[in-house]
């Protein structure tokens, strides 16, 4: 009899089976099957806006190429193929490297780029930031993960999540031992977050022996898609400040803004505005990646976290666990040197920036308002508009026989729900119980990302597709889920 494996289900880590990830769970690897098969498979379970035809950037490419192979610019043709202000910009961060790109750099990442970072913060906010206190890391999921692990000392610490929220918070919380503590964003109300829901849930908490020492708020929001405004901020920091809380502001979306009234303005920004003892006393973390906006480089995995009054031996600790991994990959810092140092005005390399920039932002403001009046035409199905950040949530009224078809096939009702949309039509999407939502209700969560052109045939196939699904069980015995 072979012995039994060290790595058995029932011997490995009891964290890592409970924890969950729907973006990349059943539908996702479902999908990924009917792809396998040969059917035609739109993935838009996931903000990955290359993958669906979005063009990189010309100019980070050509930087990103001169850096990786530096021998280029030795070429008397270089000008030719390179404009001279990508030559000058890669030449400037090669020298930030102490052998290149293929060389370790600082733990927190290399300085000239943190300094880029630090600038770009000033630019943006009107107050200093200093690079000492700015780490780059593999993308803003590996920055959560560091920051959580941090936080959380064992499961009686618990995190304010934001219900609908990204899962990378309620599996990160999960992995590393802790407890998630839900708010809800109300729907009706565009999305909008209750500070007195905030301070029940701390209360609650609190009677359960659990002690609420972080609060993550995403803006503009994912899954739901709204921006919060200047008073929602100001509220969200009174209430850090009076329960003494950690803030986590997962801003990486700031550039997906697809409306006027309710420009992005970062949670520093309000902070430093509302002065002492805020801008002094409160703790922030704020993190933002080359990963969305018009860059859409998800996998060259560059981003980074600022950390704002953090107690100095803290962050020395945060070091040490960045340094277990050594450095952050390289090109990833470049890029988030492009991101936060684009071409100006005056040089080369402005003009197609700006336009190449522009066009996929004016773009993806269109697709914003096809997909929500998609939704909102379909039967039984209601969606509020996409402020900002890449996805739609649409709320889905399922009829009775519909739930009870899902239980018997032992799937939650939105499963059962996106599955038969995948399968009908390829369109692979992420139920809204990946996310969490209020109890009878039900969502899905899409991209807005598949190409302009190709966005009315996906609408109109999801639209078929929900009207033979609402046929098929609404009638005497299928009346509505009562929401």
């Amino acid at each position: 009899m072979a012995p039994k494996k060290v790595l058995a289900p029932d011997t490995i880590n009891g964290n890592i089976k409970k924890m969950v990830y729907a973006v990349r769970g059943e539908l996702y690897i479902r999908a990924s099957e009917l792809q396998k098969q040969g059917k035609k498979i739109i993935f838009t379970n996931v903000g990955n806006p290359h993958a669906l035809g979005q063009k990189p950037l010309t100019f980070s490419r050509q930087v990103i190429a001169l850096c990786q192979a530096p021998f280029l610019m030795d070429d008397p043709n270089a000008d030719i193929f390179f404009p001279a202000d990508a030559i000058a910009r890669a030449k400037q961060y090669l020298s930030y490297t102490s052998g290149g790109l293929g060389a370790y750099s600082d733990s927190r990442g290399l300085p000239g780029i943190r300094k880029d970072v630090a600038d770009f913060l000033m630019r943006r906010d009107g107050y200093p930031s200093d690079p000492e206190l700015i780490f780059l890391t593999d993308g803003a999921s590996k920055g959560v993960a560091q920051l959580l692990n941090l936080l959380i000392r064992d499961e009686k610490d618990g995190v304010l999540c934001p219900i609908p929220q990204y899962p990378l918070y309620s599996a990160t919380i999960q992995l590393v031992g802790g407890t998630l503590v839900p708010y809800y964003l109300s729907e009706e109300a565009g999305w909008g977050l209750d500070v007195q829901d905030l301070k029940r849930q701390v209360v609650e908490a609190r009677m359960k022996g659990i002690t609420v020492r972080g609060l993550v708020f995403i803006n503009p929001g994912n899954p739901t898609g709204q921006c919060l405004s200047e008073a929602n901020l100001r509220e969200l920091i009174q209430f850090c400040h009076e329960e003494h809380i950690v803030m986590l502001a997962d801003e990486v979306y700031q550039l997906n803004i697809y409306q006027d009234e309710r420009p992005f303005v970062s949670a520093k920004k309000v902070m430093m505005d509302m002065g002492p003892p805020y801008s002094r006393e409160v703790e922030l973390v704020s993190f933002h990646t080359v990963s969305k906006g018009f860059w859409g480089e998800c996998g060259q995995r560059g981003a980074y976290l600022e950390l704002t009054n953090i107690h100095p031996k803290t962050v020395d600790e945060l070091y040490k666990v960045a340094s277990i991994a050594l450095s952050p990959n390289v090109p990833g810092q470049i890029f988030v040197g492009l991101m936060v140092n684009p071409p100006k005005p005056g040089e080369i390399s402005y003009p197609r920036y700006s336009e190449e920039s522009k066009a996929i932002l004016e773009s993806l403001r269109r697709r914003a308002r096809i997909m929500t009046d998609g939704f909102n035409s379909c039967r039984n199905i209601t969606c509020n508009f996409t402020e900002g950040a890449m996805y739609s949530f649409p709320k889905i009224k399922l009829p009775q026989a519909a739930i009870a078809a899902a239980k018997q096939t032992g799937k939650a009702p939105d499963v059962f729900y996106c599955l038969k949309l995948l399968e009908a039509t390829g369109i692979s999407t992420v139920p809204g119980s990946g996310f969490g939502q209020k109890e009878g209700t039900f969502h899905l969560r899409t991209t807005i990302l598949p190409s302009e052109d190709q966005m009315p045939e996906v609408m109109r196939l999801f639209k078929n597709f929900n009207d033979n699904f609402m046929s098929q069980y609404e009638g005497p015995s299928g009346a509505l889920s009562k929401l």
